[in-house]
Parts: structure tokens; sequence; C-alpha cells
């Protein structure tokens, strides 16, 4: 299995369980997220952590779980960036228009406090 997919409190979790992610496995991993999205997910996960290399259909990919996310008021934080891969978005500059974090864990804490300033912004405005 090429994606691990983990429904967890607030948000799915889609781990690449590949090393490359690419014309070979990205098609199968956008409609892994238009499934997520249509079964109503606001917010994903995408660990690349133990991706090490990423063309432009694997960017693709990534760009369609953020849209899918914005488009459902969500949001897509990609986790785990390998330095090569990392170089790609900085060099593509989806760095400045993708939630990026260094673990799944700080992508995690992300939500939370998205979720807990959209809670405060709501009580406020009662």
């Amino acid at each position: 299995m090429q994606f691990e997919v983990e429904k967890r409190e607030n948000y799915t979790l889609v781990r690449v369980r590949t090393e490359k992610l690419d014309t070979n496995n990205s098609p199968d991993l956008k409609s892994q997220l238009v499934v997520i999205s249509g079964q109503g997910e606001k917010n994903i996960v995408l660990d690349l952590s133990l991706c090490k290399y990423c063309d432009s259909s694997g960017l693709r990919a990534v760009l369609v779980a953020n849209r899918l996310c914005e488009d459902s008021i969500g949001a897509c934080i990609i986790s785990g960036l390998q330095p090569d891969v990392e170089n790609i978005f900085r060099i593509s500059m989806l760095h400045t228009v993708l939630l990026i974090t260094k673990t799944v864990e700080e992508a995690e804490d992300l939500l939370k406090k998205k979720e807990t300033l959209k809670s405060d912004v709501r009580n406020n405005d009662i």
C-alpha cells in the first residue's frame, strides 16, 4: 500500500508510504484525497516524511489536497518534508501558499490552535 489513511479526531492523516511521489502514484493519491473530501473531511494532514522525491505530478496532488480543504473552509497541512522535496517546494514557491510543519504532531497542534481560534471568534460574535 502506497498510502495509509487514518481518520483522527478533527482531521484525516494521509501518510505517503513510498520514497517517490510521481506520475506512477500521484493519480492514486489525488483519487484518495477526493474520496476523503467527499466523505466530508475538511482537514487533511499529508505526511511526506518517507518521500525523498516528488515530481510535478506529485506537486499537483498536494495542490489538489490544498484546494479541496480550502473549498470546504478547512486546512491542508504538509508535514515531514525531506530536504530534496522541501527544495522542490521552495523552487516552486509552494512554501508560500501551503501550511508546512516538520512533524505530524506539529500539524495536529496547529489544527487545535485553529479550532480554538474559531471557537473564540464564535463566542465573541454571540
